[in-house]
Formats: C-alpha cells, sequence, structure tokens
C-alpha cells in the first residue's frame, strides 16, 4: 500500500532567475545516489545538458566536465542565467511507488505551487514539461483538455486558469534515456522551442 512508503520533499530550491523567459518542469529529480551534481537534471545518463550542449554550441559534450562522469554545475548555472532559463518540477513532494525514478512509479503526493512559482519570474510566458508525469500535472493545473503534440505548444490564456499571466505550454520528449528517441532526434524537438 502506498501510504505506507515515505514522502520525499524535493531537495532542490526552484532555480529562477530575475530575467527568466522559459521554466523548465520535470517531474521530480531521480535519488540522490544518481545525481552526478547538485542542480536540474542530475542523473549523468539524462541527456537534458548534452541537448542544451547540441542546441546552443553544436557540442554534446559542452556541460560534460572532461573525462568524469558529472556535468560541470557552474557552467550550466551561468549559461542558465545568462539564456532567462528557468528550472523546477511539478511535485514537490512524492512517493517513489519502485523506489526508482520512472515517472510511471511516483506517486505525487503535493504539487507544486505553480502560481507562486511564476509570480517570481515575471517575465516568464513559456512553461516547458521533460515528461510524461510533468506534462499531466501543468495539463491539470492549466486547465488544457488535450496534450499538445511533443513539440508543440498550446497558448493558455490568463482567463482559463489561476496561475497569473497568459502562458504557452510546450510539451517536449523526455531526456532520460528511457525515452525512446535518438539525442539528436530529441534536440530537434527543443530546437523548436528556442526558435519560435
Amino acid at each position: 500500500m502506498s501510504s505506507s512508503l515515505p514522502i520525499e520533499t524535493h531537495p532542490l530550491q526552484p532555480f529562477l532567475p530575475t530575467n527568466a523567459r522559459i521554466l523548465f518542469l520535470g517531474s521530480f529529480p531521480p535519488p540522490k545516489a544518481r545525481w552526478s551534481m547538485d542542480f536540474f537534471y542530475p542523473n549523468f545518463i539524462n541527456d537534458f545538458w548534452r541537448i542544451m550542449g547540441l542546441l546552443f554550441y553544436a557540442d554534446r559534450l559542452h556541460f560534460v566536465v572532461e573525462g568524469e562522469k558529472r556535468f560541470d554545475r557552474e557552467a550550466i548555472i551561468a549559461f542558465s542565467e545568462r539564456e532567462g532559463l528557468a528550472f523546477y518540477d511539478t511535485a514537490r513532494r512524492v512517493r517513489r511507488l519502485k523506489g526508482n525514478a520512472s515517472d510511471a512509479f511516483l506517486e505525487v503526493v503535493e504539487p507544486t505551487d505553480l502560481t507562486a512559482l511564476l509570480a517570481e519570474v515575471p517575465h516568464c510566458h513559456r512553461i516547458v514539461t521533460t515528461g510524461g508525469k510533468a506534462s499531466d500535472v501543468l495539463m491539470a493545473a492549466l486547465g488544457v483538455a488535450k496534450l499538445p503534440p511533443i513539440g508543440t505548444c498550446v497558448f493558455c490564456p490568463a482567463a482559463t486558469h489561476h496561475l497569473g499571466h497568459d502562458l504557452e505550454f510546450w510539451r517536449m520528449p523526455s531526456s532520460s534515456r528511457a525515452y525512446p528517441l535518438a539525442l539528436e532526434k530529441k534536440a530537434d524537438f527543443y530546437r523548436r522551442l528556442f526558435e519560435a
């Protein structure tokens, strides 16, 4: 029974640069044992930072520390601040039903207060989900009836939800290796977000 499983509280504070124009929302960080750094998308086998390296620097290894199985946290933070990228997750507290990082076995006990989060980044009008669970949670929060196809967005006027202002909800493919799509093809979807 899930109620007997421990509840985890999000281990990171939201990363909200004052110039943030895009907010990336995943579901919840993997167990700490899988982290290669103390920041979002910390699992070394997750391809989020390789996708960013490919898109912005034409180098999938741009954010990888040479000779080590970890990402360069300081370079990632500087890049994110410069580009106006904010990060958090759609769940603040969860239960891991199978003890792993899979969205399929993640029970959201307390969703993130997205209204409070967006109040901290007033210039942000674009929210991006990077996985299935995050997309489902955001869809419910925005009152969206149908998920946008991967790599596209749906416009959500302020009058249709309670998050404070007009928003674009972009749905991206998961950057997890478990999502069966080549890195370059995932990057093509993410490129649409930055070129729109």
